[in-house]
């Protein structure tokens, strides 16, 4: 081949077209665990604390869940180990192999820092390229929160001590009733709750305020132990939504609008949403783990699977219901339509004969967690259920 030639068939390449074009790499695999782990690490950075499993915080119930992934998988631990800042992750359990007493090398004493560069056989800590003091993607500065409530004597408690043992006596006369704490919008000032099982006065909010697109307040709460605390309103709704015994304490006039999510007394209720399990002797049913059917109704839920055993949208069995919710200012019917779609994958397919002998397909029974469909309508509700898709091999409600 004539060189000369090459060379000048190149030189005159005006338009670039011999030039080739570097294409940036695609993340690989690796760069997508350090991104992932880098997300827990700022997350600690900016709350002062670990991401907790609140369903009703879902970014944050993500980076539990994908926290406590990483942990369990040890060669994920071993490949971040650099990055972990918070300490993160377990300690890596090295089963050490003896070796042949001919190449034996004792391990050397280290009492210093100059001890410890000596003993770098792989160049580990040079100033290169390589260098494990060249970390990316870790700040470089921790933003602590300036302070974080806890709880201190209330110097002032004799002021609300009568506030109690009113409200303990109404509820002993029935006057006021527990319910179960289900949104952050119950949380009122001059409202009664019980946490862990001390009961708590919201005794003063501040103005509601929306941060990073999250809605938060700080609440002045006084605790019937003789303590009190400047928690912030999405804390308490956490540690409440943690404690399977957290209540609120309501009225009992105020049954009837027991705000689910802050319903206002004209709102117009439209249905409801229920979930059941079935209670079938048929052994293909009964051996199906998290087998759960996702309904609608316009009239009470105890009403409309009063005859279950009849029908076969029911299997033709009694039925037991694990939840419901009642919906207000919305078309329920595409509420269901839209959950059934999501967890459309893991629909049961199966036929049953009702009883005149015709075969049906029941379409509204799935084969998934009960936490897993809790999960799904909070995003339905939130709105953003359209990041995320249900992962019927692992069971889980995962990002898309």
């Amino acid at each position: 081949m004539d060189l000369e030639w090459l060379k000048s068939v190149v030189k005159d390449d005006d338009l670039n077209l011999l030039k080739v074009k570097i294409k940036s790499p695609v993340p690989t695999a690796d760069e997508h665990l350090v991104a992932k782990f880098t997300e827990i690490n700022d997350f600690i950075s900016s709350n002062g604390r670990h991401p907790e499993a609140d369903m009703a915080n879902v970014p944050e119930f993500m980076l539990n869940q994908r926290l406590s992934s990483i942990c369990n998988n040890p060669e994920q631990c071993e490949s971040l180990r650099g990055l972990d800042m918070h300490n993160l992750l377990p300690v890596a359990v090295v089963n050490k192999v003896a070796e042949p007493e001919a190449e034996y090398k004792a391990e050397k004493e280290i009492n210093s820092l100059d001890d410890i560069f000596s003993d770098d056989d792989l160049g580990l800590l040079d100033d290169g390229a390589e260098s494990i003091f060249n970390i990316q993607n870790v700040p470089k500065a921790i933003d602590m929160p300036d302070k974080i409530a806890k709880r201190k004597r209330c110097k002032d408690f004799d002021k609300y001590e009568p506030l109690f043992k009113a409200c303990h006596a109404e509820l002993k006369s029935g006057e006021r009733e527990q319910h179960k704490f289900s949104g952050e919008q119950q949380i009122q000032q001059g409202q009664f709750f019980i946490l862990h099982g001390v009961m708590c006065y919201v005794a003063d909010m501040a103005k509601r305020e929306r941060k990073k697109g999250k809605v938060n307040a700080k609440l002045h709460l006084i605790f019937e132990n003789g303590t009190e605390s400047d928690m912030l309103l999405r804390s308490l709704a956490t540690e409440l939504y943690k404690d399977e015994t957290g209540r609120r304490v309501l009225k009992s006039s105020d049954n009837a609008l027991d705000a689910m999510l802050g319903i206002e007394e004209d709102d117009q209720s439209t249905g409801f949403i229920y979930l059941l399990r079935s209670l079938s002797t048929n052994p293909d049913i009964q051996t199906i783990e998290n087998l759960y059917k996702i309904g609608y109704s316009t009239i009470a839920i105890e009403k409309r699977i009063a005859n279950a055993k009849n029908e076969a949208t029911y299997l033709m069995a009694p039925v037991k219901l694990i939840a419901g919710y009642q919906c207000f200012n919305m078309n329920t019917q595409k509420f269901e339509n839209l959950l059934h779609t999501f967890f459309g994958k893991a629909c049961l397919d199966i036929e049953v004969a009702d009883s005149n002998g015709v075969i049906c397909k029941p379409k509204e029974w799935f084969i998934a967690p009960l936490k897993a469909i809790e999960l799904a309508i909070k995003l339905m509700i939130n709105g953003e259920i359209i990041h995320y898709r249900y992962d019927p091999a692992s069971e889980e409600v995962l990002e898309r």
